[in-house]
């Protein structure tokens, strides 16, 4: 049915509803029956398709690769005949890359219910009228039938007939492509001559699915939900859930595919040098079995490499700590809409932040007023007012500023419940940030009265007269002067001011556009009303320029009432550092660039100075965070490198628009995520740096031994370090609490290199001293068991020297996590040793007993190639060779620390 061409009464008629909307029990039918009001998604990948993607990483592939040689290898040297025993490294890799594949898959299910999680904490709402009551619903959850309520700010979440419309504005650019905001009208509709509908874009009794209501409010009725609605017909094409990587993800896929390249080189080098050397060194004459034994034996020892070049558990390390993050980030309160946030978060230097409810607790309270008449002053206010407050209740329930002013009017005996029978509303024309005023009209015994409530400085303009004693007098300037005087009084007692005005009509104005109705007011009073700051935003506030962050202030509220809050939560220190929103129209965008680090406070700010601002920081290269809630503020939050939303106040619009949404509005929030942004970069730089530096030193020895013509570790050896040694510890390494500097220390630049500030030198050098401890617990290994290092290089084999280097790696790299607990730091300094993490200590006792037994076990050493036992001796050698890595370790960082003290 084209709605749209009938009445409201004969649309709701069809649609089987009433004024009460309809009952819980029916919604429930109708969901039941037709399904959520989603558009449709993207069909999601199922387990095994998952698991195959894991596969084709390409770590993955050179894994695989390397069981397909080793496989060709042992059938070529058994000459056909073999038994299953000979294939325990290519089951030993199979089963590695299956674990591997297992972790991801376990670890992306973990990481998109955290993310599913945190999105229907932020799931968008509607008021709905149901059983009589208004109720919020998800929006998910609306039926056709429903009535909906809708105000300037609101996403629209469903096709709807409008049933009542109060100044209704809509966006529908997304639909329409029409730029300008539609009004809205209730009226139905006729068909052009020969037509038998109407275009989408002049339905303009309708409001449809994925639009924004920008300007007043209204009620409609839901016609058509989820792919039944306008949008849906039209994005039955569109992928509705983008697979979101950071950053930091996309350079690790970058540095996965640089590693699988640099591997494949070097194995192709350590083959030619293996036959090359081979057909040189020996004393048999050439044959083409010598070649073909030559060519196995280096396939052998490149798989070896292959192996040791791979760090398979990386990327797996990298997502869990990114889920397990934003996780705990949510517990504190901030919920991560787009996974690039955490890492934006880190590299913060600028944060743009609203006053009201950031800063302050979002409580008003009127304190003071200025008025001849407090019953008309509290009437006018109340009445002017969205808030409510029902018979039996003492408190009001609606947007913290009009809430007071009902309260208020409540305390001295005036209950906006009775107020409103004794004056309905019959008209209005919504608060907007630009005017900055709202106004309603009444009807009254003798006629309509109007009330306009706003900005004092914005009001009074509009005045032509004021009451004084039961009379209106002329507003003369010296009226004026006096009342700006107490406003200004308010403003330096961080006081915000509110005014009040009336004009009388004997019949109600055919034209209620603000235009109109705002002009020849008589002044009534002005409140003084005072939003106390939130005690923890003062630490928040130290904490965020101890950081090297710097906090802007920005609010609509009198310039002087901003340098008072300014002051007070030392965001400023003197009024010059305070501009007027109207300042920054007198710069050219070139200028602001220069003249917005002069600023740290703006007051009487418009939205789209707000992008203006953003911009100009942006373009001196700072990294800008800006927070907003009304539909205005969307476009300078969409702007921002961090676009922060409101949880409790931000509209639908603001929220959806966010990468990261305040569950508590508070700043305070803002800087435990920043911290937060920042502990989890740093522990992935702390995996990084420890997995490849590891990684590094096993391709060292490997390389070493294969131009000396030795084995020194086996692949399965290898695959068993990599896995266990080096993901268990990365593991508890992503868990690491933030060090007690992190938040002492400047932010990050944005494009900053995961080997940036040393780490590159420091993997190369942790790296070549982890080998030479490795390859030196090989020759004390050898020498123990020979008695003299002769025969070392002619390839053969002693087993008992591999076990204590495969001990030795081990233990090693353990410690090495250990040690990167802090990357500049000493381990054993204070904080670190008070502040211990379990994870990693759980995680060196399970490695620990895991790695003795793959070297002790019966049964289970034989998997390892090991058939004898170590003595106490050797294996006493090779836990102190490991031992030494932290005090040469420790030594490395202290002389860091000294030579950039001296910087």
């Amino acid at each position: 049915m084209e709605y749209y061409l009938e009445n409201p009464e004969k649309a709701m008629q069809e649609l089987h509803t009433s004024e009460k909307g309809l009952d819980s029990a029916e919604a429930a039918a109708r969901l039941e029956k037709n399904g959520k009001n989603r558009l449709k998604e993207e069909e999601k990948q199922t387990g095994w398709q998952k698991f195959l993607e894991s596969i084709m990483d390409p770590m993955i592939l050179m894994l695989l690769g390397a069981a397909l040689v080793q496989v060709i290898v042992t059938i070529l040297e058994s000459r056909g005949s073999y038994s299953i025993g000979a294939f325990t490294d290519v089951f030993v890799i199979l089963a590695v890359v299956i674990i591997n594949a297992v972790m991801s898959l376990v670890q992306e299910n973990k990481a998109e219910a955290a993310m599913a999680a945190l999105m229907e904490m932020t799931a968008e709402t509607s008021k709905v009228v149901r059983d009589g009551e208004l109720k919020l619903v998800k929006s998910e959850d609306l039926v056709v039938g429903d009535l909906v309520r809708f105000e300037a700010g609101d996403t629209v979440p469903a096709d709807c007939r409008i049933l009542e419309s109060y100044s209704l504005k809509s966006e529908e650019a997304a639909l329409t492509g029409e730029s300008l905001p539609v009004e809205k009208i209730v009226d139905m509709l006729m068909c052009a001559e020969g037509k038998d509908s109407v275009p989408l874009g002049d339905r303009v009794n309708m409001l449809y699915s994925g639009s924004t209501v920008v300007y007043g409010r209204g009620t409609g009725v839901v016609t058509a939900v989820g792919m039944d609605t306008e949008m849906g017909k039209i994005a039955g094409a569109l992928n509705m859930a983008v697979k979101e990587q950071t950053p930091l993800q996309k350079r690790m896929a970058e540095l996965s595919a640089f590693l699988t390249r640099l591997v494949i080189g070097i194995c192709v080098v350590v083959f030619i040098i293996g036959c090359v050397q081979a057909l040189i060194l020996t004393d048999v004459s050439f044959s083409w079995e010598l070649l073909g034994s030559s060519a196995v034996n280096s396939l052998v020892t490149a798989i070896a490499l292959a192996v040791a070049a791979i760090p398979e558990g990386l990327p797996a390390v990298v997502t869990i700590v990114l889920s397990i993050g934003v996780t705990k980030m949510a517990k504190q309160k901030a919920l991560i809409r787009k996974l690039t946030a955490v890492e934006t978060l880190g590299c913060t230097q600028i944060i743009c932040t609203d006053k009201t409810g950031t800063l302050t607790q979002n409580k008003m309270t009127v304190v003071q007023e200025y008025t001849d008449d407090q019953k008309l002053m509290a009437s006018a206010m109340a009445l002017c007012s969205d808030a409510e407050i029902k018979p039996g209740e003492e408190s009001s329930v609606g947007e913290p500023t009009e809430a007071a002013l009902v309260n208020y009017a409540f305390k001295v005996g005036l209950p906006k419940y009775e107020l409103v029978k004794a004056q309905p509303r019959v008209a209005e024309a919504p608060f907007d940030s630009e005017r900055k005023m709202m106004t309603t009209i009444h009807q009254t015994e003798k006629g309509f009265i109007q009330y306009t409530k706003g900005a004092a400085d914005m009001l009074l303009e509009r005045c032509s007269g004021v009451l004084r004693g039961g009379r209106v007098l002329p507003m003369t300037e010296e009226r004026k002067e006096e009342i700006r005087k107490v406003n200004k009084s308010y403003a330096d007692q961080a006081l915000r001011g509110l005014m009040a005005a009336y004009r009388s009509y004997d019949r109600l104005p055919e034209d209620t556009r603000p235009e109109s109705l705002e002009q020849d007011l008589i002044f009534i009073g002005l409140y003084g009303m005072i939003d106390p700051c939130r005690p923890e935003v003062y630490d928040a506030i130290k904490k965020c320029k101890m950081a090297g962050i710097r906090p802007i202030m920005i609010t609509g509220d009198h310039k002087d009432t901003a340098v008072a809050i300014g002051k007070d939560l030392g965001i400023i220190t003197r009024a010059g550092e305070a501009a007027l929103g109207s300042d920054l129209d007198k710069y050219t965008d070139e200028e602001l660039v220069n003249a917005v680090a002069l600023y740290s406070v703006y007051a009487r700010v418009q939205p789209e100075h707000k992008t203006r601002i953003v911009n100009a920081w942006q373009k001196r290269g700072m990294v800008t965070a800006m927070t907003g809630d009304g539909v205005n503020d969307a476009p300078s939050i969409k702007e921002a490198d961090i676009g922060i939303g409101m949880g409790i106040t931000g509209t639908p619009v603001t929220k959806s628009a966010a990468d990261m949404v305040l569950a508590d509005d508070n700043f305070a929030t803002i800087i435990r995520a920043v911290e937060a942004g920042r502990n989890i970069y740093e522990n992935i730089c702390k995996v990084l740096q420890f997995q490849l530096s590891t990684n590094m030193a096993e391709v060292f020895i490997i390389f070493f031994a294969s131009i000396l013509n030795f084995t020194i570790l086996t692949p399965v050896h290898l695959l068993w370090i990599n896995m266990v040694t080096d993901t268990l510890p990365g593991l508890a390494l992503g868990m690491e609490p933030a060090e007690g500097d992190l938040m002492k220390r400047k932010p990050r630049a944005k494009d900053e290199s995961i080997f940036a500030h040393g780490a590159g030198v420091n993997m190369l050098w942790q790296g070549t001293y982890l080998a030479a401890v490795e390859i030196a617990a090989y020759y004390i290994g050898y020498y123990l068991e020979n008695g003299s290092f002769k025969g070392i290089v002619n390839g053969s084999w002693c087993e008992n020297a591999v076990v204590m280097v495969f001990l030795t790696v081990s233990f090693a790299e353990m410690l090495c996590a250990l040690n990167m607990r802090s990357r500049g730091g000493s381990i054993f300094r204070k904080e670190m040793l008070e502040n211990s993490n379990r994870w990693m200590t759980g995680a060196l006792i399970f490695t620990i007993l895991m790695t003795l037994a793959a070297a002790f076990m019966p049964g289970f050493k034989t998997l390892f190639g090991i058939h004898e036992t170590l003595s106490l001796t050797e294996l006493l050698i090779s836990a102190g060779l490991a031992l030494s890595t932290i005090p040469v370790f420790e030594a490395g960082k202290a002389i860091r620390r000294a030579a950039s003290r001296k910087m």
